[in-house]
């Protein structure tokens, strides 16, 4: 459970990109547990379909939509929003999860793949916020708030060179949630974004099972992993506690909120 009151989102729908798996997944449940209908998107048609099994078994009578959509394809998107109003009604949330980070050195990143990665975190946000802002502007008069959120990462203001491509996307999509605040703030619709640090995943759940030691345990090896990386709260994150950030900026509770960022790093941050 997401610990929101089950009538803070109440009579609202909410979009989540990318909403089949880790973040974006916890986020789709806090959401419904806030009372929000949700729709959500990701590109696999069956995982998909796997987490709007788990979702209904953990909701039933949710109000739920799922459709694969990439988020890179301006139509398809247009074609996701429209569904999505049919289905639900309009949205007066939306957030922008899509998208994944590449390991690659300033040396190594060849011209092809700083276009792949700076279209991928650049057009993720740019293709649904196009496609739904008409609906969050419309959905604004009647629920008095309206929210895109962006979830971003700490590299964003603490770059890794071993992430040369993500890192400087990530700083442009900082910049960008801060200009969108600035231009859709007339229109009523606040936009805000998160600075993840290290998230329990399938990136790492997959470096766990690659491990050398194989009396290592998930606990221990996380840890140790937290200890190198100097986290002052000792463990990595879980997507539940990412996800509860993108709900409270999200929500009315966050109303005089806009064109900022919150920090779910567990202290990696060394910025003030």
């Amino acid at each position: 459970m997401s610990n929101f009151a089950p009538d803070l989102l109440a009579g609202r729908v909410a979009v989540v990109t990318g909403g089949s798996s880790g973040i974006g997944l916890a986020a789709v449940a806090a959401l419904l547990d806030a009372g929000a209908g949700v729709a959500l998107c990701g590109r696999s048609a069956a995982r998909l379909d796997e987490a709007l099994g788990a979702l209904r078994a953990t909701h039933p009578g949710a109000k739920l939509f799922a459709s694969s959509c990439d988020v890179l394809d301006g139509a398809a998107v247009r074609d996701f929003a429209a569904r999505s109003e049919a289905a639900l009604g309009p949205a007066s949330i939306l957030v922008n999860n899509a998208g994944q980070g590449r390991v690659s050195t300033f040396a190594d990143t060849t011209d092809e793949a700083w276009m792949e990665e700076l279209r991928l975190k650049f057009f993720s946000v740019i293709n649904p916020t196009r496609a739904f802002l008409p609906q969050l502007a419309a959905q604004r008069q009647a629920c008095g708030d309206a929210a895109v959120v962006c979830a971003n990462s700490l590299l964003a203001r603490q770059p890794e060179p071993h992430m040369v491509a993500t890192s400087a996307a990530r700083a442009g999509l900082l910049n960008l949630v801060r200009s969108l605040a600035s231009e859709f703030a007339p229109q009523g619709v606040r936009v805000n974004g998160i600075l993840i640090g290290l998230i329990e995943s399938g990136q790492w759940r997959r470096r766990f099972d690659a491990r050398d030691d194989r009396g290592q345990d998930w606990a221990s090896w996380s840890h140790g992993l937290a200890a190198r990386k100097e986290i002052p709260l000792g463990r990595l994150g879980l997507p539940e506690e990412a996800a509860r950030a993108l709900v409270f900026l999200a929500s009315p509770l966050a109303s005089y909120t806009t064109g900022s960022h919150l920090d779910i790093s567990g202290g990696l941050s060394r910025h003030a």
